[in-house]
This record gives structure tokens, C-alpha cells and sequence, in this order.
């Protein structure tokens, strides 16, 4: 899994996206993709291992127009890949906007945002809100055990699946600050590690059946400088929950923080539904501006 101040500075600097059950995201700001939708043969996290469903990686483009074009080039099985699914890759112009459930919240319950971040959360609601779509703000039941569930999950095997990575890499250099504090789970928590998995995805597809459209940060702050994130991991809990889900997601530009660094806001769409994430990813893109590129 890539740095978290690289997650965090390519997807609001750049305002992309990234699929699935996977820790990246569809990208023009953040955002991750299904897994089973793009292969990852070849790719620096490839399938694999007890944690293959995180294993996932989106593209990045700085519009969401551009991701709408590339998406069908490199989605779909490979023959070598074994999560692959042949799923249909629906065409986000044909979505109807004004038909579909949004739910929104600024708050994960982890870890409170900055004020900045709340209000671009809120401004692309009121956005959405004036465009006719159907907003209600409420967070999902649950989503409070992201954080400690991804972390435990990520450091049941003690670290051995991101060491195997950095050896096939010729690396032991890393910037994840938990690695050296994992310790392998025994059976019998390994066991109840999964089970809890499984229950926590439940209860979110039990919550998505009334809506189409999940709105949150990305992240609790604005866009963190390299080397910065390590004493602010919980930030990043607000992608954790559906790297665990495995739902689409993208994330577009909303604002600007007074520091002059970008702030994101992420949409999470039903699984194999990228195409309703994109639409929805493409009106606010326009309406908040878009990726602008930095005064230099």
C-alpha cells in the first residue's frame, strides 16, 4: 500500500480517484475502485496473500472526464489476475442525477475534521441539494470501527505481507508508521479479526440499500505535505471504511484550505456502480472548480 502522504497529496492535489476493495482510489482527487474490476498483473501490489482485497489500485487523471475515457481502456479480466470479474462498465453520461439517495456526513465519529473540510463536505451537499438529488445527512452505522478494524487487519500477519513487498521491491525502506509496532494475531483472533470484517461490511450494505451515493472527507484535513501524516493516521480513516467495503469511490477538489492546500470530498457509490460515482464526481468537479494547477 503506497505511503499515506502520497494517498493524500495525489489524490487532493491532483483531485482523482480509485477503486474498490482496495486502499487506493478512483482519483482526480482520491477516490478506489472495485477489486475485481482492474488487473493487477504487473502492479507494484499485486493479487495475493491473505490481504488481496486491499490489493487494488486506481488511475489518477486530473478530470473526471479524462478518468471516463481511460476507465473502459484497462478495466476487465486479463486471464492471469484470478479476481477478475467480467462485470459491465456502465457509462456515467447516462446516469439521471436527479433520481438518486445521497447520504452525507463530515464526521466519521474517529476523528473530527478540520473546519475547512466540513464545509466543503457541506457545500457539495448544498450543491447536490439544489440539483434536485435526494440529501440526507446521516453517516453509516458502524463506520466509528473503521479505523481500529483496518489497522488490525492490516497488522494481523505482523507485517510479513508489506515486507514481502518491499523485498520483491529490492527496499527496506517504508513510510508506514505501524509496521513496526504489528504483531502477528493467533488463530483465535485472526479468526475473530475476519468475523468482525465481515459483520462490519454487512452493516454498511445494510445502510447503502436506502441510498445511492455516500458524501464525506477524504481525509480529516487538507492535502498533507510528504513525511507529514504519521502522527495523524485516523485521518485517513475516512477511506479506510470502503477500502474495507470495497465499494467505487472518487474524490474531486472542493476547495482550498487558508494555507492554500487542496481539500477533497469523496463519493462512494454502490459496488461495480464507479459509473454513478464518476456522474455524480463530474457535476460537483464543475461546480467547485476542478483541479486548478498551483501558482508556480
Amino acid at each position: 500500500m503506497c505511503p499515506p502522504e502520497t494517498q493524500s497529496t495525489f489524490r487532493q492535489r491532483k483531485g482523482e480517484k480509485c477503486s474498490r476493495s482496495s486502499t487506493f482510489r478512483l482519483w482526480p482527487s482520491p477516490t478506489p475502485f472495485v477489486i475485481g474490476r482492474f488487473p493487477r498483473t504487473g502492479h507494484i501490489f499485486p493479487f495475493g496473500g491473505v490481504l488481496d482485497s486491499f490489493q487494488q489500485m486506481g488511475p489518477m487523471a486530473r478530470s473526471v472526464d479524462d478518468l471516463s475515457l481511460l476507465l473502459p481502456l484497462i478495466a476487465g479480466p486479463d486471464h492471469i489476475d484470478p479476481g477478475l470479474v467480467p462485470m459491465p462498465l456502465d457509462d456515467p453520461k447516462a446516469v439521471a442525477l436527479t433520481d438518486l439517495r445521497v447520504a452525507f456526513h463530515s464526521d466519521n465519529g474517529i476523528i473530527t475534521p478540520s473546519p475547512e473540510t466540513a464545509k466543503v463536505v457541506r457545500d457539495a451537499a448544498a450543491i447536490l441539494d439544489d440539483r434536485g438529488l435526494i440529501i440526507n445527512a446521516v453517516r453509516p452505522h458502524g463506520i466509528e470501527q473503521s479505523y481500529d478494524l483496518m489497522i488490525g487487519l492490516l497488522s494481523a500477519d505482523g507485517g510479513a505481507s508489506i515486507r514481502r513487498l518491499l523485498q520483491d521491491a529490492g527496499t527496506k525502506a517504508h513510510t508506514l508508521p505501524w509496521l513496526g509496532l504489528a504483531e502477528p494475531a493467533d488463530a483465535t483472533r485472526f479468526d475473530a479479526l475476519m468475523l468482525k470484517w465481515s459483520r462490519f461490511r454487512s452493516i454498511m450494505l445494510s445502510f447503502f440499500k436506502d441510498y445511492d451515493l455516500i458524501l464525506s472527507p477524504v481525509n480529516a484535513f487538507p492535502a498533507m505535505l510528504p513525511g507529514s501524516s504519521g502522527a495523524d493516521l485516523e485521518a485517513f480513516s475516512y477511506t479506510m471504511a470502503y477500502n474495507m467495503t470495497g465499494w467505487p469511490a472518487a474524490v474531486v477538489r472542493g476547495g482550498t484550505s487558508p494555507d492554500g492546500l487542496p481539500v477533497g470530498v469523496q463519493i462512494v457509490a454502490h459496488p461495480w456502480r464507479e459509473d454513478v460515482a464518476l456522474a455524480v464526481a463530474g457535476y460537483l468537479e464543475k461546480a467547485l472548480g476542478g483541479f486548478n494547477p498551483p501558482p508556480i
